[in-house]
């Protein structure tokens, strides 16, 4: 650990990967979304698996659901994002596809949250603009947040740069995301790791320094 002015500068996996100060984000792993992923039940599964260890760890989790509004209350950037989602050329063509309430709205049943962990409706691609998940997150002394779901490309770069900005450590487990376009899901990641503010890692190492530390802790 280094330390300076009073401060510990977290510099590796084991020391940014502390359970008492990370919070697991699952994104956007909604019946809809996940339908529309090729490798989806695989997906889910190594989602699980990261899951299950946050719980055993106490570690803090909260979900993500994208909302559609109704068309009435889409203003011109929804609509616009809609179209270009949807493949059509005009506005009065938008359907809109994750309605509260909808069958393509709640998270997949394998991942079910318990009722100790949060879920956060959002109709942006952050999954820190418009839902009190900085907040949340500050007020519970989180430094840390490791993000897995769907899609990479798509919700999770735009997620952990805004992570960066607001001055908390994103862990990327790769392998636990999914994607739409797998070569655009590499390029988010290389640019990230070139940035250079989150870190990347695996499903298999980041278990291991959860466990590690959650034995530490206990001791």
């Amino acid at each position: 650990m280094k330390r300076i002015y009073g401060l510990e500068v977290r510099t590796t996996l084991p020391e940014i990967c502390n359970p008492a100060h990370m919070a697991l984000l699952i994104y956007d792993m909604q019946v809809g979304i996940a339908s529309q992923v090729k490798d989806a039940e695989s997906v889910i599964a190594k989602i699980g698996q990261v899951l299950r260890a946050a719980r055993e760890a106490r570690m803090r989790v909260l979900f993500t659901r994208h909302m559609s509004l109704p068309v009435e209350l889409m203003g011109a950037f929804q609509l616009r994002m809609a179209m270009k989602w949807q493949r059509v050329e005009e506005p009065d063509q938008v359907r809109p596809w994750f309605l509260r309430d909808s069958p393509g709205f709640p998270i997949v049943p394998a991942l079910t949250p318990l009722a100790s962990e949060a879920v956060l409706d959002k109709i942006t691609m952050s999954a820190f603009e418009g839902t009190p998940l900085n907040i949340a997150l500050r007020d519970c002394g989180i430094t840390t947040v490791a993000i897995a779901g769907i899609a990479l490309e798509v919700g999770i770069e735009p997620t952990v740069r805004h992570a960066v900005d607001l001055g908390l450590i994103p862990v990327i487990i790769s392998d636990a995301c999914g994607s739409g376009d797998p070569k655009a899901a590499q390029r988010s990641l290389e640019s990230l790791a070139f940035e250079g503010n989150a870190v990347v890692t695996d499903i298999a190492t980041f278990l291991e320094v959860i466990r590690r530390r959650t034995n530490v802790n206990q001791h």
